[in-house]
């Protein structure tokens, strides 16, 4: 069981040192400076700033700030790449990120109580986000997407898409009259 555990965390070591030295990153520029003038591996570095951001996450004023932050600035900066792009692949996953985003959002926005009533529920929440985004195959927002949003659109589109005609049609005609009246 130690030696799987090992296995695991080695891999995941070594996928978020070649994140950190990737050139193609927004944040290999910094890690290079900070690590060169303290002389810590950005490896410490980079754990050191995550559990600053958890504690924080927990403990800290403003901690609503910090985790929608956390969940909006990396994605929309890729995102902008993805658009860039003149690949498909990289908008689909960012699509399917918002859409979760979104959908978070929501139901979070109707259940404000979820924020007093749930322990750590920024840090949860901040996690949950890191999860969606992660740069890996199966990550949180393909997961959500592929069981739950995806099955749900596809069995009530229709119906969706009819109100919304419907809202449309009576909002044009909502527009004429008041229009025909001046």
């Amino acid at each position: 069981m130690a030696q799987k555990t090992q296995e695991i965390m080695g891999k995941y070591k070594k996928s978020v040192q070649t994140a950190l030295n990737d050139p193609s990153k927004p944040w290999t520029q910094a890690f290079e400076l900070v690590e060169a003038k303290t002389n810590v591996p950005r490896l410490y570095l980079f754990l050191g700033a995550a559990g600053f951001c958890a504690l924080y996450l927990i403990f800290g004023y403003g901690a609503q700030l910090l985790c929608n932050t956390i969940g909006v600035a990396y994605p929309a900066y890729i995102s902008i790449h993805a658009i860039e792009s003149s690949t498909k692949l990289d908008d689909t996953r960012w699509l399917i990120y918002w859409v979760t985003y979104a959908i978070l959002s929501l139901i979070e926005y109707f259940s404000g109580f979820l924020t007093s009533v749930i322990p750590f529920y920024w840090l949860l929440k901040a996690s949950f986000l890191v999860w969606c985004m992660l740069p890996m195959e199966r990550n949180g927002s393909f997961v959500i997407y592929q069981s739950i949003v995806r099955p749900y659109f596809l069995k009530h589109h229709r119906a969706a898409d009819d109100f919304i005609d419907k809202m449309a049609s009576k909002a044009k005609d909502s527009i004429h009259s008041i229009a025909k009246k001046d």
